[in-house]
């Protein structure tokens, strides 16, 4: 390929591009940008926005995907070009870069506490009047010092009563309390109660379905005896990436406030994984015959590629890559592919693996006769896609042959 060179001046991030034809094109996998990278399938990303669109279509529920899971504006509007019905994030922070990066509906799932968080999304509201932002609250404490600083700025808060289990993190522990909670909520001045939030996924251990059921439908009893607080439509959301399946079987089918809409939150379908997502995914498919009749399935979108920099000693090479650049906490990144000057070699299973990781190294075992060069390429299929996207200002989009389509900013 005809290159150009760029200037070290030139690299806004680690995974620039140095190289590039005339036209501007650049290929991962010609080492035309510094490695390691991660980067995005466009396909394989394409796939999994519309499967999980269809699936909530076909259940008859609203999406609003968990957006802290890439924080990348491109992707949330792509996701609500689709048809998703919200963004959620995590943090005042995380609602603001979603907002100006052109999404119109973002619920932030977690507690709004602090002045200055306060302010950020009193600023959001006041530039963006058109957006609808929805939080969290599961306390008093909380619900008055919310209502005396939006009310001060003649200003009204849409939130959500947080239901949480013992042991959990955020929420009410009981449904008694998350209903006096509502009643207070009603008669405070710059609050607007919306319906009930909850998030199942803190739940493990044995006997978690059955545990999972009985949370829904103590929300839904809850969702019923709280519908006089609220006026006009009741918001009823949960479900991760792991029970959304579980949570539409539930509350679709029991009794719930009139005017109600359910939203599902999953966040790691967007690229999905390799590792616990794939696992969760087989689990969902094996138990909801809606899923299976869909046509299709999530697919890795997700990877990781780097270098070889050393092969010090027979059975062992050291890659370019670390606890900086990828997630570990949920199994290390394994190869899925090999290439040599461009050209895919043959990566038999169990030939080349990840047993180790440090800061900016990761450490693999080869099998005996294994032909591992200083310099090969290796693409890595990773597990936890959150835990991945946060090391990374800018992600390379690209094609099925590593060609870049496109350099996505992240917003962590």
């Amino acid at each position: 390929m005809t290159t150009i060179k760029h200037q070290p001046r030139d690299a806004g991030h680690k995974s620039a591009l140095m190289f590039a034809t005339p036209d501007g094109k650049a290929n991962v996998l010609n080492e035309d940008a510094c490695l390691p990278a991660a980067v995005i399938k466009l396909q394989a990303l394409d796939n999994n926005i519309r499967w999980m669109q269809r699936y909530a279509d076909q259940r008859g529920v609203s999406l609003a995907p968990h957006g802290k899971t890439t924080m990348t504006p491109w992707i949330f509007r792509k996701q609500q070009e689709i048809g998703a019905w919200a963004i959620g994030v995590g943090s005042a922070w995380q609602a603001t870069a979603a907002v100006k990066g052109g999404i119109n509906r973002v619920l932030m799932a977690n507690q709004l506490v602090g002045k200055a968080n306060m302010q950020l999304v009193a600023q959001l509201k006041q530039e963006y009047p058109e957006a609808d932002f929805l939080c969290c609250i599961d306390s008093l404490t909380n619900a008055q010092a919310l209502s005396a600083f939006f009310s001060a700025q003649r200003l009204t808060l849409d939130v959500l009563i947080e239901l949480g289990v013992s042991g959990g993190r955020c929420g009410c522990r009981t449904v008694d309390e998350a209903l006096a909670l509502a009643d207070a909520v009603a008669k405070l001045p710059g609050l607007k109660l919306r319906g009930l939030e909850l998030y199942e996924g803190v739940l493990h251990g044995d006997g978690t379905q059955a545990r999972v059921e009985a949370l829904l439908r103590d929300a839904a009893g809850l969702a019923c005896r709280m519908a006089c607080y609220v006026d006009g439509e009741f918001l009823l959301t949960g479900a991760g990436t792991v029970w959304y399946d579980v949570v539409c079987n539930i509350w679709l089918a029991v009794e719930k406030p009139p005017q109600c809409r359910i939203a599902i939150r999953p966040g790691c379908y967007i690229t999905h994984d390799n590792g616990i997502y794939q696992q969760a995914q087989n689990e969902l498919m094996a138990r909801d015959s809606i899923a299976c009749d869909l046509g299709g399935d999530l697919t890795a979108a997700l990877e990781l590629v780097a270098m070889v920099q050393s092969v010090p000693e027979p059975g062992r090479a050291i890659v370019n890559f670390g606890k900086r650049d990828s997630a570990f906490d949920a199994g290390l990144p394994q190869p899925i592919a090999h290439y040599r000057a461009g050209n895919a070699l043959v990566l038999e299973e169990g030939s080349i693996t990840s047993v180790g990781i440090m800061d900016q190294h990761c450490m693999l075992q080869l099998a005996p006769n294994g032909d591992v060069q200083v310099g090969d390429i290796l693409v890595f299929g990773t597990s936890h896609p959150c835990l991945t996207f946060d090391k990374w200002k800018t992600l390379l989009l690209v094609d099925d042959d590593y060609n870049v389509l496109e350099m996505l900013e992240t917003a962590f």
